[in-house]
């Protein structure tokens, strides 16, 4: 019986969490193009924009920058965009008070894993993965997996295979 009611307790756990933190993040998001599902906290700005079938485990952007989702858009827990950065060309050392402020671009099918944080001024091309606690500072190149800090190419997705899968709409 205990079992029972704990599972039950978590299972309302899960459904509630999912539409809360789906609900947060439609309002915080500036457009959207389609289904978008949170299943962990997700905190978006009016500069976001993003396509169809996205799937947030958690991510906040951060920032003044325009940040462009592609459809088919998954990611771990705990990611983060930056879009901008304090002027250390300023006026004052070691920054002054404005900002330099730069776009992110994640294309279709792109897969984060969890903690992976991108900065302002990166493209993420399609079909890429980006391996957990990977810091993204430069662009990732179309099927790339790509790990580290900074994150860099170790590998690639099988071409064949993914645009099989591409043209039979096989998207999770």
């Amino acid at each position: 019986m205990i079992k029972k009611v704990i599972k039950f307790s978590y299972d309302t756990y899960r459904r509630f969490s999912k539409y809360f933190f789906t609900y947060l993040a439609n309002l915080s998001v500036g457009f959207k193009r389609g289904k978008l599902t949170a299943n962990g906290f997700t905190l978006l700005t009016k500069n976001t924009k993003i396509g169809s079938n996205i799937n947030f485990n958690g991510l906040r952007v951060f920032g003044l920058g325009e940040v462009n989702i592609g459809d088919n858009f998954h990611s771990g827990r705990n990611c983060k965009i930056i879009t901008d950065i304090h002027n250390y060309n300023g006026n004052s050392l070691p920054y002054d008070s404005t900002y330099i402020i730069k776009k992110v671009i994640i294309e279709d099918n792109v897969w984060l894993g969890s903690d992976v944080t991108i900065l302002g001024g990166v493209t993420i091309g399609e079909g890429a993965i980006v391996q957990a606690g990977s810091v993204v500072v430069k662009d990732v190149m179309k099927l790339a997996i790509v790990g580290g800090h900074p994150a860099s190419k170790f590998s690639e997705r099988d071409k064949e295979h993914y645009y099989r899968l591409k043209k039979l709409e096989a998207f999770h």
